[in-house]
């Protein structure tokens, strides 16, 4: 078995995490408040965003959200692949 790389796995997955964010806000800025929506409802399986959903997200926040998304996103790929590598019985 492979041995993963932990920073770079972490990495991956916290870029990953923000191009996700940053598709969300495109969404958001292109379809208006109905379209977002509409898509939100149908990707969360029919859970109703309509309650939730706001749409004066200011820039400082929507930034902010990336960062903390990839951040989050590594920590979760580091411990992903350190779990697995520890898992890996060594020859």
């Amino acid at each position: 078995m492979y041995r993963l790389n932990v920073k770079k796995f972490g990495f991956a997955l916290g870029l990953t995490g923000a191009l996700i964010y940053l598709g969300c806000m495109i969404v958001m800025a292109t379809a208006g408040q109905g379209g977002s929506i509409t898509f939100f409802n149908s990707l969360v399986h029919g859970l109703d965003v309509t309650s939730i959903i706001r749409m004066d997200v200011p820039l400082w926040e929507a930034s902010l959200g990336i960062v903390q998304i990839f951040i989050l996103g590594w920590l979760i790929g580091a411990c992903i692949a350190a779990f697995y590598n520890a898992q890996i019985k060594n020859k």
